[in-house]
């Protein structure tokens, strides 16, 4: 009789683990401030965004700062939970579930001062070296586009530098993301570079999880109501304009 007391109590508690367990949500990528910004005391819009919206339903969030690569695979094999800032691609949607977007990015050029080129269209980048970010979800044209090169790194400060030594033509980024990052790192460099005009692209910004993931329809669902919760009870236009953002 007692054994079977312990063995209905174990039962019971590894239920109440599991229960547990499946409240709380692993996320992952790479700092990209001011959206993931680790020396942030909330770690970022994005990540306060998630979180918010999590929270009204009932969901501990714990995010992981790790290299976006590393970040994107773990979440399509299903070892991560969620991406809480991903852009859309047709290449992305074989694998991961969108959320509704919860912010825009707009992606533009950034040239050396003075450069009077601007962005007119993949063709108007004939004959141009672009550096790019490895893993980052450029749009599929701008990808597969052959009249000009695009350069690969790990690092945006890095495309910064070659742009200012001239090694490379242009280079891409938000212009909320690109003056944040220089101004942090390179502040002398800021006064050396320009923005074009037009944007390649004007990104929503989602939460994914992959589909290998079983329960990737519950945790977007799950961020959907909450998003919408905190949209109607103003949480989310006081977390943007806590960030100088409207």
């Amino acid at each position: 009789m007692k054994k079977l007391l312990f063995a209905l109590a174990v039962v019971l508690l590894m239920a109440t683990m599991g229960s547990t367990n499946d409240k709380i949500i692993s996320s992952a990528s790479d700092p990209w401030p001011p959206f993931v910004d680790p020396n942030h005391p909330k770690m970022g819009i994005s990540i306060e965004v998630v979180s918010a919206a999590f929270k009204t339903q009932g969901y501990e969030f714990k995010h992981k700062i790790i290299p976006w690569a590393r970040a994107e695979d773990g979440v399509k094999k299903g070892i991560i939970d969620i991406l809480p800032n991903t852009w859309k691609t047709e290449k992305r949607e074989g694998y991961l579930m969108y959320s509704t977007p919860y912010a825009f990015n707009e992606v533009k050029f950034i040239k050396r001062k003075g450069d009077t080129f601007e962005y007119n269209g993949l063709d108007s980048l004939a004959g141009k070296k672009v550096g790019i970010m490895l893993g980052y979800g450029y749009s599929d044209d701008f990808m597969n586009a052959t009249t000009f090169k695009r350069e690969t790194t790990s690092e945006f400060i890095s495309n910064i530098k070659k742009l200012d030594s001239k090694r490379i033509d242009l280079t891409l980024e938000d212009e909320i993301v690109a003056r944040n990052k220089i101004t942090k790192k390179t502040p002398e460099l800021l006064n050396k570079i320009e923005f074009t005009k037009n944007f390649l692209s004007s990104n929503g910004l989602y939460v994914t999880s992959g589909l290998k993931n079983p329960r990737h329809k519950e945790l977007i669902d799950a961020f959907n109501k909450g998003l919408e919760e905190i949209k109607s009870n103003g949480t989310l236009e006081k977390i943007f304009k806590s960030y100088g953002l409207q």
